[in-house]
């Protein structure tokens, strides 16, 4: 892909955590295996989801590309630019560029600040709207938009309530009018009947804005709902890449296939169809299995899952997807997926 048509790209991203042993004299005795060796691109305009289970590295994957953690190898191209190893002013001006929506709103907002401090810090920190009063009515306009009372703005964040607060963390990661916004899991804390109107916001925002999203989430429903293509994680790695409903109707990688089936069923046709239950618990990051990492767990899994790794390899589907054995037609009603065909 061409750097005019892809905002972001991940190049064989790596985070490792060390772990060590002992108090005084700390000794190197493994690592965490959080992401290792993910590749992508996030294209301008678009929403990319990225799914999967807890502890998969969609957290961490997405503080990579914020430039919150340091790679421990790998590249981020933003905007044709190496990203990985930015520092000071650098790192300050990419900062304006990638803003990122926090999981938990009660803990994302500083609790001694005003709500007009906080949507408004940025523009301290990056030396704009200098004039306090024209930074209020900008900071004003700001919680206009994602509607809040702008009469609030010297409200503190524990007079609002959950949802509310997730628009006062919007508000401020629009402040700048970046190009990326990352949003991990942003309505994952909030009540049902709150997410809806927190998603219906961002779409909305998406196209006001001309937006680049990364949207993270383990709501499959949520994420087709949100997204043109989405990237499914399982342990550090990428297993099934594609356009959102061509992985939703045809899902390749029997990992998907089992996540999707897990989705209650709202069509009664689907109801009642046998569904997977993977054996066993997700391997531990600090020590992973070797070749395809669901192997371990996969009611398809043959020798050679044991010994090769897959690579992500084009699908008629659409999708691109790391497996030796993918699905088939044949095999999606047992896994109560909808067919394309």
């Amino acid at each position: 892909m061409s750097s005019t048509e892809a905002l972001v790209q991940a190049r064989d991203l790596v985070k490792h955590f060390p772990t060590t042993r002992g108090i005084v004299f700390r000794r190197k005795i493994g690592a965490v295996r959080a992401v290792d060796g993910v590749s992508f691109e996030v294209r301008r305009g678009e929403t990319l989801g990225i799914v999967g289970e807890t502890g998969c590295g969609k957290s961490t994957t997405a503080k990579l590309l914020m430039r919150l953690l340091d790679a421990t190898a790998g590249e981020i191209i933003f905007e044709g630019q190496d990203i990985t190893r930015a520092k000071g002013a650098q790192l300050k001006a990419i900062r304006r560029e990638v803003q990122m929506i926090f999981q938990d709103p009660y803990s994302s907002l500083n609790p001694r600040k005003t709500i007009g401090s906080i949507i408004g810090e940025p523009f301290a920190i990056h030396g704009l709207e200098r004039d306090r009063d024209q930074r209020k009515r900008t900071v004003q306009g700001l919680m206009e938009m994602v509607g809040l009372n702008p009469e609030h703005y010297n409200r503190y964040p524990h007079e609002f309530s959950g949802g509310q607060r997730q628009r006062i963390g919007v508000a401020r990661a629009l402040a700048l009018k970046p190009r990326l916004l990352i949003a991990d899991e942003p309505v994952s804390a909030l009540d049902v009947s709150i997410q809806a109107q927190v998603l219906n916001l961002l779409r909305d925002l998406q196209r006001s804005f001309g937006l680049t999203l990364v949207f993270i989430a383990h709501d499959l429903s949520v994420v087709r709902h949100m997204c043109d293509r989405v990237a499914v994680m399982y342990l550090g790695k990428i297993v099934e890449i594609g356009p959102a409903e061509a992985l939703y109707d045809f899902p390749r990688h029997p990992y998907t296939g089992a996540l999707l089936s897990a989705v209650p069923a709202v069509d009664p046709t689907r109801r009642g169809l046998q569904r997977p239950v993977l054996s066993g618990d997700v391997p531990s990051p600090a020590n992973p299995p070797g070749a395809c990492r669901f192997h371990t767990r996969c009611p398809k899994a043959q020798e050679l899952c044991s010994t090769q790794e897959p690579l992500l390899r084009e699908q008629d589907s659409g999708t691109r997807v790391a497996c030796h054995f993918p699905l088939t037609h044949e095999e999606l009603p047992t896994i109560g997926v909808r067919s394309a065909g």
